[in-house]
């Protein structure tokens, strides 16, 4: 990934924040007849300071059977228009032009299968209560019958992604002048939920 000096995050336990809070990603697995591509919820931890990934898809796709490739994972963050009309400077000599905010991570590595029962409970779990924390009345998956579980199971096969190499690219205008920089704070903040997002991150540049 171009990744700018200005742009580039390679910090592990930031990484990992951001791959857990957004949570869904892009499997890409080149192989001798082409490109196979899955997108999957994922559950991220660390584990003696390494960082796994987990995630599972249906057995009847055959990207599990890639296992033991190389392939990068692929988790999109929040991203949004920049208007020129965010930057201070556009009075001045109208030098600007519309770009893209964004953050993105990419995961580079290759997975193992996993289809043991216990395993997968475990990641099953994992992944629920991950999404249902905070809710009034979270499910769980004991909630459902334990027959109706154990035949969906056996529907699944589990991936683990252990890492060898995190990139991250945060492009949001950090680069910029501290007057237009201000300026895409603002625009960000009233871009909807991605552009707060995005301003925050901004505003943590600005806190370096």
């Amino acid at each position: 990934m171009y990744r700018p000096n200005n742009s580039a995050i390679d910090d592990p336990a930031m990484l990992r924040h951001v791959m857990a809070e957004i949570g869904f990603a892009a499997l890409v697995t080149p192989h001798d007849e082409g490109i196979e591509i899955s997108h999957l919820p994922v559950v991220v931890r660390e584990e003696a300071g390494e960082t796994v990934i987990e995630t599972h898809l249906a057995r009847a796709n055959p990207h599990w059977k890639l296992a033991g490739a190389g392939s990068v994972l692929i988790f999109q963050g929040p991203q949004a228009y920049i208007s020129p009309s965010f930057y201070p400077s556009k009075q001045v000599d109208g030098k600007v032009v519309p770009t893209w905010a964004y953050i993105v991570v990419h995961a580079h590595g290759a997975f193992e299968a996993f289809n043991d029962t216990e395993g997968l409970g475990a990641h099953l779990e994992a992944l629920t209560n991950r999404h249902e924390a905070g809710r009034a009345k979270p499910w769980a998956v004991s909630d459902a019958p334990v027959p109706y579980v154990a035949a969906l199971k056996r529907g699944i096969v589990g991936l683990r992604f252990r890492p060898e190499r995190l990139e991250g690219k945060w492009k949001v205008n950090q680069h910029k002048s501290a007057e237009d920089r201000q300026g895409t704070y603002q625009g960000l903040m009233q871009s909807g939920e991605q552009g707060v997002d995005l301003a925050q991150a901004l505003a943590s540049f600005s806190e370096d």
